[in-house]
């Protein structure tokens, strides 16, 4: 039955880690998956983690489904995480959380919810955005459409242009946004210009999207959300999809949140109900383990400050990173001009590598980058920083 089946390609990304292994190289980097490492190059288990998992083995006395929609500590944690603990609609119950695989899961229960709820609205992403986002809207049925986001010429938001488009946008559309450390480029939008795409939503009656994968990892926990907060401040429903991967380190653990939004407890419930539905169809309900640690972590206030004081360092080591790739590149004598690297935010960067040079460095130097010239920052160390910007040297005068 399956004879005539093709293969798929391989993902542009995963593929890069399958290659890397293979590669004999002892100096070859990986700077393709988007991994948090730490400055032994190793992704590291936060102590944090640790004694919530010491705890949950100690004292768990069930391992019986979760509800649908998850743990309640968790999605509670969550809401807060997201509004802080006190906020208008945590408190006024007009917000449903549902706990998921990931925030890639969150991302496909919200396009499965989108496709069956709102037949007919197109999904408009970022020019660039997550290679996988297509992939996650496509696949459940979803129509989407780009706006401009990236301007090349000055390595920052082209924001003129994206406001322009959105005001085009038909009304009702979903508008997918990064909430903090854009992803492929590293540029993020402003208080100011978050002001203005609110006014947009608004006056656009559009459904904002906030992919939430790195709280945390630009200025810090609240301060990440600041966007995410001023939309909600306008009264707009809203989709939220948020991630626990990055800031806990729990990438093989599937933990993430869907966070719907809307005018009114009564609302929120029907909401929950059509999301809770879609789950059901999918994979029942999610798995146990990783919510629990996270939950168990943000309710203790020992480990929540010791789970921040964490956050606090990857996010440090991050930027400590682009500002020595820099100052490496200037001492290795590049003319090109990568400053702008040092005032991006997150794990990635959109470097200004043309294709040919990504696989030259590929080829020659065994360093694995996405041929968009997209890097994980928080893939360099001190210990391979000389070896890199030699090779990114060597490239660039070639």
């Amino acid at each position: 039955m399956f004879e005539t089946i093709q293969a798929a390609p391989p993902d542009s990304i995963l593929g890069l880690t399958d290659a890397f292994k293979k590669d004999p190289n002892p100096n070859k980097i990986n700077l393709g998956v988007g991994v948090y490492k730490d400055e032994s190059g190793r992704t590291p288990i936060l102590d944090s983690v640790k004694r919530a998992e010491a705890y949950l083995l100690e004292n768990e006395a069930s391992k019986t489904y979760l509800p649908i929609n998850g743990i309640p500590e968790f999605i509670s944690a969550t809401q807060s995480m997201l509004f802080g603990p006190d906020y208008e609609i945590v408190v006024s119950g007009r917000a449903a959380t549902a706990q998921t695989p990931g925030g890639t899961g969150a991302l496909r229960v919200a396009a499965d919810f989108i496709a069956a709820m709102m037949p007919g609205k197109r999904l408009w992403m970022s020019t660039p955005t997550w290679p996988n986002h297509p992939h996650v809207f496509t696949s459940a049925g979803l129509e989407t459409a780009a706006y401009p986001y990236f301007d090349p010429e000055t390595r920052g938001v082209d924001f003129e242009g994206m406001l322009a488009a959105l005001k085009t946008i038909p009304e009702g559309d979903i508008l997918l946004l990064h909430t903090c450390c854009h992803n492929p480029t590293g540029v993020d939008l402003s208080p100011e210009q978050w002001a203005q795409v609110a006014a947009v939503v608004s006056e656009r009656n559009l459904l904002p999207l906030l992919d939430f994968a790195y709280q945390g990892f630009a200025e810090g926990l609240d301060a990440d959300a600041a966007g995410l907060r001023l939309l909600a401040e306008s009264g707009a429903d809203m989709i939220i999809a948020s991630s626990y991967s990055k800031n806990f380190g729990l990438y093989d653990e599937r933990v993430g949140a869907l966070t719907m939004v809307t005018r009114d407890a009564d609302t929120a419930a029907a909401v929950l109900s059509q999301i809770k539905k879609r789950i059901r169809a999918n994979y029942s309900n999610p798995p146990a383990h990783g919510g629990f640690i996270v939950s168990t972590v943000l309710n203790d206030p020992g480990l929540r400050a010791q789970w921040e004081g964490e956050v606090t360092a990857m996010r440090n080591r991050i930027r400590d990173m682009r500002h020595l790739l820099v100052e490496t590149l200037n001492e290795k004598g590049v003319e090109q001009d990568f400053s702008f690297i040092a005032r991006q935010r997150g794990m990635f960067s959109y470097s200004g590598l043309t294709p040919e040079q990504v696989a030259a460095l590929r080829d020659k130097h065994s360093i694995y980058i996405v041929g968009s010239g997209r890097i994980n920052v928080a893939g360099l160390t001190a210990a391979n920083m000389d070896y890199l910007c030699d090779a990114i040297a060597d490239v660039l005068g070639s």
